[in-house]
């Protein structure tokens, strides 16, 4: 029996962040997003995030893009075909390419609905066995003395493990800088594809720093040259935008491109894909994470959902509402206690959107009547 779905509402968010986010990519100071919301007959309604970027910086999609493949696709889809269940929401939108993030976010929508449904957390839905998650951080700051700063404040408020974003202009410098200050701080570093396999020396040099891990040091598409890296250097290698798909990861793991893996529900298509992952993973001794997008409260509460599985042994960037924001789009606001993140218990992803916080941040909007 499909899903008795009513209506899918779809709104283009927009909010500025406290602080700058920087890679060497570029730097974010507004974030764009698209909630979704799919009632069913009965008044249950589920959310979903499009955590697609204003700009194809990250990947190729944009805020602009998922609307369109939602608008005009994914969502027209479901009215003709319908589902019985959201793990058959991979099937259904196989017949579109790529566009993970647009699927995502109308997927993630349909297991929140279908927890709801059920009278049960999303956790225990798809399988999560943690009460409590532990909370890491990324500290996008370049600048040395006020990332020590920024990184002893989070350790005061008990953060887990710390990220940092490196690039071959200051690494070496940068994260020794780090380590004389916090020398058995929980480290790893982030290279969002700004290496090259010339660089192999300068990645070498970083072993001594005992680093959890340097994620996605290569191309962002590539699994081949990790490989070769991977067996040149001690640090393990964590691959991110390398990994859309579940056979993505086989072929890395059977590679030997890398020892972790970085899990972001938006970039593989949704929990369905990421629950794959994750088995897989599992599977073969690989332990992965919940990566982060920037996201708004809707995305951040399935990531805890999803990082309640219990192949999540390393903390992910999950933390909490007012990392980025002054005021989030949910209710009650995700709040980190500790260094640990509390997984709901309530129904779905056990948190409410603060319609009138919705209101004054949406700038466009649309509804879907089935």
């Amino acid at each position: 029996m499909a899903l008795d779905i009513k209506a899918v509402n779809l709104s283009i968010i927009k909010m500025p962040l406290k602080h700058p986010f920087t890679t060497h990519l570029g730097s974010v100071t507004e974030r764009e997003g698209i909630i979704v919301e799919v009632e069913d007959s009965n008044g249950f309604i589920g959310y979903g995030e499009g955590v697609a970027f204003s700009s194809p910086w990250y990947t190729e999609e944009t805020v602009q893009t998922s609307y369109h493949m939602l608008k005009d696709f994914l969502v027209p889809l479901l009215k003709k075909k319908g589902i019985s269940h959201p793990d058959g929401a991979i099937a259904l939108f196989s017949s579109v390419r790529r566009n993970h993030m647009a699927k995502a976010a109308l997927e993630t929508a349909l297991w929140d609905l279908q927890a709801k449904k059920e009278g049960i957390p999303l956790s225990k839905l798809i399988g999560g066995t943690m009460e409590a998650i532990p909370a890491g951080v990324v500290v996008g700051n370049p600048n040395l003395p006020e990332a020590l700063k920024q990184i002893e404040g989070y350790l005061e408020q008990g953060f887990k493990r710390v990220k940092v974003k490196i690039s071959p202009e200051d690494d070496y410098q940068y994260i020794s800088g780090i380590r004389k200050q916090f020398p058995d701080l929980p480290l790893m570093a982030d290279a969002n594809s700004a290496y090259s396999l010339k660089d192999v020396n300068r990645l070498k040099a970083l072993d001594e720093y005992g680093l959890l891990m340097i994620e996605q040091p290569l191309g962002f598409d590539d699994i081949v040259d990790h490989a070769k890296l991977q067996a040149q250097i001690e640090t393990p290698i964590c691959l991110d935008e390398s990994i859309v798909t579940f056979d993505d990861a086989r072929k890395a793991v059977e590679l030997g491109s890398c020892k972790v893996i970085n899990i972001k529900i938006g970039r593989v298509g949704g929990i369905g894909e990421a629950k794959r992952i994750h088995d897989y993973c599992v599977s073969k001794g690989i332990p992965v994470w919940a990566g982060g997008m920037i996201e708004f409260g809707i995305s951040r509460a399935h990531n805890i959902a999803l990082a309640s599985l219990p192949g999540f042994t390393i903390p992910g960037d999950i933390s909490g509402s007012d990392r980025y924001w002054e005021q989030d789009i949910i209710e009650p606001e995700i709040k980190v206690h500790n260094g640990m993140i509390k997984v709901p218990e309530s129904p779905g992803i056990g948190f409410e959107l603060n319609r009138e916080r919705l209101k004054e941040v949406t700038v466009f909007e649309d509804r879907f009547e089935f």
